[in-house]
Parts: C-alpha cells; sequence; structure tokens
C-alpha cells in the first residue's frame, strides 16, 4: 500500500485518569514541530476517573483541524471498549492494540500491530500504580514509529511539559524509548506517515479557555465569580492562574484582582453585577444549567443597565444532558435570557483568535452599553487543542463608554442617569465615589424614569423600553462584523458561526469539487450587521449550519428577516459530537437534490 503522508486520523482509546493527556500532548506537539499541521479533539467523560475516554489526533497537510468522521489509526488501550472501537475502523486502517485486549474478528484488510505494553513498562516503573500512568508514553513511542514522528521531537514536546520535574521526565522518556525500540524491531512502518514540512512556524497550541483567559486578563478585569460547571471551569481556573502570576502589585505583592468560587451561579453573576457597578470589569464563566439560574440577574442587569461579561461555554442539554459533549443550543436562551422584553448582545467566538479577542471586546461592549455581554463559546472550541498564530499584544486603550467624572459633572446643571442626550440611546453613568454633588443615584430594578425616581407610569415604562431598544440598534455597528467571502456565480450560500466554521471550511472545498460553488459568511455577533442581510439578499438560498436540534440561528434570523425567511435552509447537528465536513457536504447536497426535484 502507497504511504500517506500529513493525511490522515489517529484515535487513541484510552481510561480517563490514566494520565493520557500528557501521551496526547506530547504526540500532538511533536508533530507541530514538525512543520505540520494537526489538531486534536477530547472526547470525555462526565466523571472524574476510571470510564474510557478518547483522544483523536488529526494530520493534515492543507490544514484541515475539524474532526475527521473516519479514524485511520487506532491505539486499543481500554479493554472495555477495545470491542467496539475496533469494529468502528474501516478497511485499510492500522490498528494498534494492547496485547490481550477483547477483539471482535478483524477483516483481513485491516494491519494489526499488537504490543506488549504492560510488559514493556515493567522493568521502567515498579510501582504498579503509577505504572497506569506511565504506561500511555509507551503507546507513543511505538505510534512515533510507526507514523515517522520525529522521535527527537518526542523528546522535546515531552521535555516541554515535564522539563521541572525531572524524576518524571526521566521516567516518561524510558517508556517512550521502550516503545520505539520494540517497534523498531518488531513492527513494519504504518502506510500512513508523518512528513516533515514548514508549515506551522511560530504557531502554538492553544485551548479555547485558556485564549479567553488571556484575552479577559489584557481586557483588564480585575473581579470574577464563578461556580464550577464543565465545561467552563477551565476558563475560570486558567484565568486565575494568570492573575496570580501578572495581576500583583510589583511592590507589595498584594493581588490586583479578586477570584471567588460563589456556592452557585446566581451568587456568582449577583457578585459581577456589584463589582461592576462599582467600577470593576468583572466577569464569571458558565455553561447551559448555570446560565439558566442566572435569568433574573440577567434581566436586572438590562433594566438597571449594569455592564456584565458572561462566558457561556455550550453543552448538550437540556437539563444536565451530556456534560462533556459539545453544542450551540444556548443560543436563544442567551439573546433574551430574562423574563419580560430583552434584547442581548451575543459574541460568537469561531477560533481561539477569536477567544483571545473577544476576551478583551466583552467588557468594552458591556462598558460601552452598560449591558450584560454573553460570549457563546463550546465545549469544542473550548476545551479541544487548536492550532494559531500568536497572538498580539493590545494596542488600542479601553473602551470604559460614557463614565462621568467630577469634573465633567462640573460643566453641566444636572445628571439623569437614565436621559439618552445622544440619540443612541446610551445614557451617561456615575462611578461610585465620583467627588461632586451631582454623582448620585439610585440603580433600580422596578419601574424608573429618566432621573432613576419609580414610576409605574405606562407611558414612562414603554419610553425606557423603546430606547433601551434603541442601545441594541446603535450595537449594531459596534459588534464584530461577519467574515464575508463571496464566490463569483455562486447562487449558494452557507451562514456558520462557532466551531462549525472549520467544519464549513473544509465542506466548501468538498464542494467545489463536485461542482457547488459556495459564498460564505461567518458570523461573530449578534445583532446582525448589515453585511449580514445583503449576504442573504445576494443569494438564491442559504444553507445555516448549527449544532442543535431546533436550528436556533435560523430562528433569529427569520425574526429579524422575515423578508428573506424563504431562503433559509437549516442544516443541523446534534448528537453531541464536534461537526464534521462529511456531514456538512451530505446534508447540503441531500437539500439541493431537492431543491432541483422542486423548481
Amino acid at each position: 500500500m502507497a504511504a500517506t503522508n500529513n493525511d490522515f486520523s489517529t484515535h487513541v482509546a484510552t481510561v480517563n485518569g490514566s494520565g493520557s493527556q500528557t501521551a496526547n500532548t506530547t504526540l500532538i506537539r511533536a508533530i507541530l514541530q514538525m512543520g505540520v499541521p494537526v489538531s486534536g479533539k477530547n472526547l470525555f467523560p462526565s466523571n472524574i476517573a476510571g470510564l474510557p475516554t478518547w483522544f483523536t489526533i488529526r494530520v493534515s497537510e492543507r490544514g484541515y483541524v475539524a474532526r475527521k468522521r473516519r479514524n485511520d489509526v487506532l491505539v486499543a488501550m481500554n479493554p472495555e471498549t477495545s470491542v467496539e472501537d475496533i469494529s468502528a475502523m474501516g478497511p485499510g486502517s492500522i490498528l494498534i492494540l494492547n496485547e490481550g485486549v477483547p477483539t471482535p474478528r478483524i477483516p483481513e484488510d485491516r494491519t494489526v500491530y499488537k504490543i506488549p505494553f504492560n510488559k514493556l513498562v515493567e522493568p521502567i516503573v515498579p510501582d504498579a500504580k503509577l505504572r497506569k500512568l506511565v504506561i500511555n508514553l509507551v503507546y507513543v513511542g511505538v505510534a512515533a514509529h510507526v507514523l515517522g514522528v520525529d522521535l527527537e521531537e518526542v523528546d522535546r514536546s515531552l521535555s516541554a511539559q515535564l522539563g521541572r520535574k525531572p524524576k518524571a521526565l526521566d521516567m516518561n522518556r524510558a517508556a517512550v524509548k521502550a516503545g520505539a525500540e520494540y517497534a523498531a524491531q518488531h513492527l513494519q512502518p504504518a502506510p500512513f506517515r508523518v512528513e516533515r514540512r514548514g508549515k506551522t512556524s511560530g504557531k502554538i497550541l492553544i485551548e479555547g479557555n485558556q485564549a479567553a483567559a488571556l484575552g479577559a486578563m489584557f481586557g483588564g478585569v480585575t473581579f470574577l465569580s464563578w461556580y464550577p460547571i464543565t465545561p467552563s471551569s477551565s476558563l475560570a481556573e486558567s484565568l486565575q492562574a494568570y492573575l496570580e502570576r501578572y495581576r500583583r502589585d510589583p511592590k507589595t505583592g498584594e493581588a490586583t484582582f479578586a477570584v471567588i468560587q460563589a456556592e452557585d451561579e446566581i451568587a456568582a453573576i449577583g457578585m459581577v453585577l456589584g463589582a461592576s457597578w462599582t467600577g470593576a470589569r468583572a466577569m464569571t464563566t458558565t455553561s447551559g444549567p448555570g446560565l439558566s439560574l442566572m435569568t433574573e440577574f440577567t434581566g436586572f442587569a438590562y433594566y438597571a443597565e449594569v455592564p456584565a461579561v458572561i462566558w457561556d461555554i455550550q453543552r448538550v442539554g437540556p437539563s444536565t444532558g451530556l456534560p462533556t459533549r459539545t453544542s450551540q443550543a444556548d443560543i436563544l436562551s442567551a439573546a433574551f435570557l430574562s423574563h419580560g422584553d430583552t434584547k442581548h448582545i451575543l459574541l460568537l467566538p469561531a477560533t481561539v483568535e477569536d477567544c483571545y479577542a473577544f476576551g478583551m471586546k466583552a467588557f468594552d461592549l458591556a462598558e460601552r452599553f452598560q449591558t450584560p455581554i454573553f460570549v457563546l463559546s463550546d465545549l469544542d472550541i473550548g476545551m479541544n487543542v487548536w492550532m494559531s498564530e500568536p497572538f498580539h499584544y493590545p494596542e488600542k486603550p479601553w473602551d470604559r463608554g460614557k463614565v462621568l467624572a467630577a469634573e465633567d459633572l462640573a460643566k453641566v446643571a444636572t445628571f439623569e442617569r437614565y436621559r439618552d442626550k445622544d440619540g443612541d440611546g446610551i445614557p451617561y453613568r456615575t462611578l461610585p465615589g465620583t467627588d461632586h454633588p451631582l454623582a448620585g443615584y439610585f440603580t433600580r430594578g422596578s419601574g424608573h424614569d429618566e432621573k432613576a425616581a419609580y414610576t409605574e407610569s405606562a407611558e414612562t415604562y414603554a419610553r425606557v423600553m423603546d430606547r433601551l431598544a434603541k442601545k441594541y440598534e446603535t450595537a449594531r455597528s459596534f459588534v464584530p462584523p461577519p467574515v464575508v467571502d463571496r464566490v463569483p456565480g455562486a447562487e449558494v450560500g452557507i451562514l456558520g458561526f462557532g466551531s462549525s466554521h472549520w467544519a464549513i471550511v473544509e465542506a466548501r472545498d468538498l464542494l467545489t469539487v463536485e461542482g457547488l460553488k459556495t459564498s460564505y459568511l461567518l458570523l461573530k455577533a449578534v445583532p446582525f450587521t448589515n453585511d449580514v442581510r445583503s449576504f442573504i439578499e445576494a443569494c438564491d438560498r442559504v444553507y445555516v449550519v448549527e449544532q442543535n436540534r431546533d436550528a436556533q440561528m435560523a430562528s433569529l434570523l427569520t425574526m429579524e428577516y422575515p423578508d428573506l425567511a424563504t431562503k433559509l435552509r437549516p442544516v443541523l447537528h446534534y448528537d453531541g459530537l464536534p461537526i464534521d465536513a462529511e456531514s456538512v457536504v451530505e446534508r447540503i447536497k441531500e437539500r439541493e437534490r431537492v431543491e432541483v426535484l422542486t423548481r
């Protein structure tokens, strides 16, 4: 069989809590260091340890990073899932099996390598408990040999992770060496190979939640309150670690930030609003169930006009759902969160670069519009490893919005907290402690007029609500615009957002090969800008790709553009696995066949 260079997917099946993260990270970093585009996706259980976990490493010469439906190489270390894992592999695949794991009948068109992993690790690690954490590095050595991964790059990668733990580093190095030597003596190279390139120079590997935490730190966050919930916890944990390192007074060592793990999500958002009201840049992190608990406080923030940043790392629901599976099903919840009439600003990161940029942008928007800002990431972006260019150090100053200092108040005769003086729907505000007699006002979530005075006047209530709607309209000019790729002669458009972007990029190439040209709009925010209407108008039909059952983004678009609703065609994916290009292609082709038949 001819070798397939730099275009295959490796699926590693292990046990949660067995140290497989170190092994998988070592392998993926080594491939990146060889100059080959690579991505990694972790499929893990919702318990702490003991259940099956899988990690997929995709190597792609063309830089595709979406999940690939077919896996070409399997490393089967878990006896509980080995039969199912092996059965899922197709013709021509490579099976690297831990000797002794149960196997089904394996067709002759699969290549099988049976490795005595347990025997290989025994002389390296005498302690049986510790052995369970090191055995996975043996498969790194085996995989590196059969797949052509440079062992020097493997060692560099391992050293980057364990360099501060010399004993652990030596032990894991020995495990890698044992695997590589065994493979060199007993195994033929696989037909899937990593061949050195120069396509990843300067690139980094980072998770979306880590990128978001960096962005929030550079965005000036000084207060974080959160309650642990998968898959958002690593964002809060990463942010706290960054703040501990970089946000301490250089003279005294005292923290210039506050991080509080609240008793629940209700308390978390309440603390954010209190901190923000005093002038702090404050945020919380959560997922769907936590978002539900924040409903009442979110309505208060919208109506009383208190800034807040809420990162929602979406997962499968409803209820507890599938806590460790990805989704895009919180769109409508976040867009209208609260009782009564609300319209919230949403940011929709599609890349780790977006997570970093929106980590800063969210605070500017929250303070500019004096309102909650929701950043809707998802588990796929947040907790998986992505390749990226290094992030740029911010150059623009923060936008604190319409804040009146004492010297500003000295120039005016009156200050009315909720008066729109500029026609953009946004009033001016002051911060507690401003030394001027006009600075004080009462913040209330009940009926109020422009002076912040209590009222139950029907006319006043409608006037205030209309102003809040105007503020939302003004936001169209401030939110990140979509990225539009118009293809001359293309009748079909694709509209996507979030982590679906990467499957769409690959799907468009596949559709082009099959003769279907498509234009593409990558949505970055709600409310929609004029570019969205223009894009839909220019297409005969637009496929809206989203990872939920009920076509939530298509529903928002229909509400916004009822006159264009007949052009929208939902393409839905909601099994909890990251969306893949093949699924997008199949669903669009199926709908296109229907279009032809009904013309």
